[in-house]
């Protein structure tokens, strides 16, 4: 119980940390960041006597970035050298049976493949002003065990196929979409105009997608472009998806399109 509160608290101080180098990052002084998220971070101070304080305090975020990043080069990083399509996992490496420590290991690579896997969609969307909390997929994989156990247990059992993983992944998306791990900001016209719902199932359904492919594995190993392909494939059917997802019970609905989805994609 100490153990999972300590890792609770880990999480959620990276989470803060990262918010705050994102801040630092956005008011650089050598025109990389967005002056105006520094007047945001310090609208509550008093006014500064003189000229030129906005061009001194961008001057030390640039070298507090500076320092961060060589500070960061000597820390062993659990990240992937690269993000594509290897880097998913399938549903059973994330929701595996096994002892507390087993869990806990599979929830650790569940939200940092999920982060970086959102961060490469996001990318791909060209959404700049997002962030994405690591808390928020611990809390989907820690309700994806209670709530869903028998859909877990179901994919594991012998003779299990597209259906029971089409199942599972519709309830990942499902709880992706109450947790929320990635919080918009301001967001380009061509995204905001989707509206949050829709935004939101841009962004985590093609993960989702990608991790049922990735359990299918027809074909082996992961490909580079699963991921690619899982980006296209939900977006081609993101109108279906949100009314899926619009129903009082959205489960057997989104079960039926990923199920078509597995089926045909490679």
């Amino acid at each position: 119980m100490l153990r999972q509160i300590s890792e609770d608290v880990r999480v959620n101080l990276k989470d803060r940390l990262r918010e705050v180098r994102d801040i630092i990052r956005q008011s650089r002084h050598d025109g990389t960041g967005d002056a105006s998220v520094l007047r945001e971070a310090t609208s509550h101070l008093p006014p500064f006597p003189g000229k030129g304080i906005e061009d001194l305090l961008s001057h030390a975020a640039s070298a507090v970035d500076e320092a961060l990043s060589i500070a960061e080069s000597f820390v062993p990083h659990e990240r992937p050298i690269k993000v594509d399509g290897t880097t998913v996992k399938g549903l059973g490496t994330y929701f595996p049976v096994g002892d507390e420590e087993r869990q806990l290991s599979a929830e650790r690579l569940f939200r940092r493949d999920m982060y970086y896997l959102t961060k490469a969609v996001l990318a791909g969307l060209k959404i700049d002003n997002a962030r994405i909390h690591e808390a928020g997929f611990a809390a989907v994989h820690a309700t994806m065990r209670k709530r869903h156990g028998d859909l877990l247990t179901a994919l594991t059992a012998p003779g299990a196929g597209l259906r029971e993983i089409a199942s599972t992944c519709s309830a990942l998306l499902v709880e992706c979409l109450n947790q929320r791990p990635v919080r918009f900001g301001d967001t380009p016209p061509e995204a905001a105009a989707m509206g949050d719902r829709a935004l939101d199932i841009s962004c985590l359904a093609p993960v989702v997608l990608a991790c049922g492919l990735a359990t299918t594995g027809r074909d082996g190993a992961p490909e580079p472009d699963m991921l690619e392909i899982a980006i296209l494939a939900a977006d081609i059917r993101r109108d279906r998806i949100v009314q899926a997802c619009a129903k009082a019970s959205p489960a057997e609905e989104l079960t039926a399109v990923f199920a078509t989805l597995l089926a045909h994609l490679p």
